[in-house]
């Protein structure tokens, strides 16, 4: 284990982008979401290759009507991902039917009514960029402007708090990605010297008992750092985090495990021996980390 300086920056480890005999990959998307146009066969090919030995497929799903994915067909979705977690078995892939919640907290009445009338194996809770978002591209500009780094990050950070505390998920996927949105406006370098910002949010997992993901996305952007970054895992380590899961947030076949080797060494200098997931009725399953990243 490294030993982080509570709030102190730590290097991201060097990126595989075709990660390989890794045990899971628990963010992905396929053609079921619209940003993506990935067949689900296509992941299970990729991970019969690279040795990936389980998958997580989370689409997407949106409560707000403007949204291209609000109110898919579940049992579409289900059956998709059940008939390929059959025939990938063989190959020794499982697949397992997860989603992905665009968490808006003025919806959660109607997130927590579907998540109770739709069994799922896994569910990440996503604060994303919305129409009406003050970072979406055609207002970001204006927003930063003026205001402090604290009036700037809050909308997004406070829902994020709100998603922790409402329970219903078992982590919450790309906890910063704002820092994508906020370039070049704000640099990442700017939220790491502001660790302070980030404890609300860290502790509301851990007193949630709610996951945090190491997301690599932010690996193939500009941000060129997970969501969340070394520091900030090390910290809700610190504070008492006990579920840490990693994904690679895929939309397309080269995405697939990109990183992901980057997430799983974060999580294990942070001091975690085991990625916490969920494969169904009844809690969280420990998925060990692989030695070669808990020597030395």
């Amino acid at each position: 284990m490294t030993e982080q300086t509570p709030g102190a920056e730590a290097e991201t480890p060097a990126v595989d982008p075709r990660a390989t005999n890794l045990p899971l990959d628990s963010h992905l998307h396929t053609d079921q979401s619209f940003d993506s146009q990935v067949p689900i066969d296509v992941y299970g090919a990729l991970a019969a290759e690279r040795g990936i030995a389980e998958l997580a497929i989370t689409d997407h799903i949106d409560f707000d009507p403007r949204w291209l994915n609000y109110n898919p067909d579940f049992s579409v979705r289900e059956a998709i991902v059940r008939a390929a977690a059959e025939r990938w078995a063989e190959r020794g892939v499982a697949i397992r039917f997860g989603l992905e919640v665009s968490y808006e907290s003025r919806r959660e009445d109607e997130i927590r009514e579907h998540l109770q009338t739709h069994a799922y194996d896994f569910v990440i809770g996503s604060v994303h960029v919305s129409i009406d978002s003050p970072y979406h591209a055609s207002r970001v500009r204006s927003w930063v402007a003026g205001r402090s780094l604290d009036e700037i990050v809050a909308p997004s950070f406070d829902e994020v708090i709100a998603a922790a505390r409402s329970g219903l998920f078992d982590t919450i996927g790309h906890l910063d990605s704002i820092k994508r949105y906020l370039l070049p406006h704000v640099a990442p370098a700017q939220l790491a010297d502001r660790p302070d910002l980030y404890e609300a949010m860290l502790v509301a997992l851990v007193e949630s008992g709610t996951g945090l993901e190491v997301n690599t996305s932010g690996l193939r952007q500009g941000t060129r750092e997970t969501y969340p970054s070394p520091a900030v895992v090390a910290r809700f380590r610190e504070l008492g985090g006990q579920r840490i899961t990693a994904g690679s947030d895929a939309h397309r076949p080269s995405w697939f495990a990109h990183g992901l080797d980057a997430a799983y060494q974060i999580a294990a200098d942070a001091g975690f021996d085991d990625i916490a997931f969920r494969r169904g009725p009844g809690g969280p399953v420990s998925v060990g980390i692989p030695d070669r990243f808990r020597t030395g």
